[in-house]
């Protein structure tokens, strides 16, 4: 017999550049029905008007409201995803939480505590995993094709500039926003860890060359570290680049090869010198999400959810554990120990912020 799906309610929490992205999603996956928006900004409330759904100022409001919902997918700034998520989940709908999860690991905690005991799921948004380059590598990586992995390095030059820090917005605060490796980087840390696994003893050098008067953090970093498993790892950001996204990239080098991914956004082979391996070919990329003045990481997100329609329906296992989803989080604050125990920031003779 021929199994059919239920059509599974979302609900979409905040009305920006990626909750449009969501909403979009929604509306065009034939299993999926959109069932309200909710945000605050009147901007966002009447841009939402096209989708012909009740739209609500407040969470509470909605989930006062009775309309009928499986699914809440929390887009808001990420200083509120953690408390949204656990009020959602309190209220018997499942969440899909934009990255990242929290800005803490307690917090991330305390999601995963409140979806075990209302027994909710909760999907971390992760889409880089999706795209064929980052697969693929992760294929040979578990074929152990490199054999024992001696360093990895992780490059996340982005432009972020005065288009996208404008004042009154979330972004560059410290308590909504939370840094670069939070709201621009989280993903590429996600494919890291995916890939080789914890990192520890970590050593990070933080600075701030042109976002002083932008932002409430830096805006390059320098981190090494090593490999809980075997091998060690530096990763170099920054959102300082001038005019555009450079690129993110990943080189491996192991005993039996070296294989470079990079482009903007992990999404080419840039080099691969590997005994007998071939490199395949692969289907288009998805392209980035593209917010007009920037872009950011590329535009997966409909393998999430049909994902989440399949696992709602039975149909198969959530593709990313929301524990998967804590390690960075948990990974990301270690990092940044180092900044927020500095007592005080040095101007340099060159004329930028240096954390120590």
């Amino acid at each position: 017999m021929k199994r059919h799906n239920k059509k599974i309610k979302f609900a979409l929490l905040g009305y920006g550049h990626i909750g449009k992205r969501h909403a979009d999603l929604i509306v065009q996956d034939p299993n999926a029905e959109l069932t309200a928006i909710i945000d605050i900004d009147p901007f966002h409330q009447e841009n939402a008007l096209e989708f012909k759904v009740p739209l609500f100022t407040h969470l509470s409001e909605f989930l006062n409201s009775g309309i009928l919902t499986d699914v809440v997918n929390i887009c808001t700034p990420n200083g509120l995803h953690a408390n949204q998520a656990i009020q959602c989940l309190e209220n018997h709908k499942h969440v899909i939480i934009e990255k990242p999860i929290a800005l803490t690991k307690e917090e991330a905690l305390k999601v995963q505590k409140t979806s075990i005991k209302y027994h909710k799921h909760a999907f971390p948004v992760v889409q880089n995993r999706y795209s064929p380059v980052i697969k693929w590598v992760k294929e040979i990586l578990e074929e152990q094709v490199l054999g024992e992995i001696f360093m990895v390095q992780l490059n996340c030059f982005w432009n972020r500039d005065e288009r996208y820090y404008i004042p009154g917005s979330w972004h560059g605060s410290l308590n909504l926003d939370g840094g670069p490796l939070y709201t621009q980087f989280s993903h590429f840390i996600d494919v890291l860890l995916w890939m080789f696994g914890d990192i520890t003893n970590i050593n990070s050098k933080f600075l701030n060359f042109n976002h002083e008067y932008l932002t409430q953090f830096e805006d390059s970093g320098i981190i090494s570290f090593d490999f809980k498993k075997q091998g060690v790892g530096v990763l170099n950001y920054s959102t300082s680049v001038f005019g555009a996204n450079f690129e993110s990239s990943m080189t491996i080098i192991g005993a039996k090869g070296v294989i470079k991914i990079g482009g903007q956004y992990m999404n080419e082979i840039s080099y691969c010198n590997v005994d007998g391996l071939e490199i395949p070919s692969f289907d288009s990329t998805a392209p980035a999400n593209n917010y007009g003045i920037y872009q950011g990481s590329a535009a997966n997100h409909q393998f999430l959810i049909s994902n989440v329609i399949n696992v709602l329906n039975g149909i198969e296992a959530p593709h990313v554990a929301l524990e998967d989803g804590i390690r960075v989080v948990d990974t990301i604050e270690r990092i940044y120990i180092g900044r927020t125990q500095n007592e005080k920031m040095e101007v340099t003779n060159d004329g930028f912020t240096l954390y120590n």
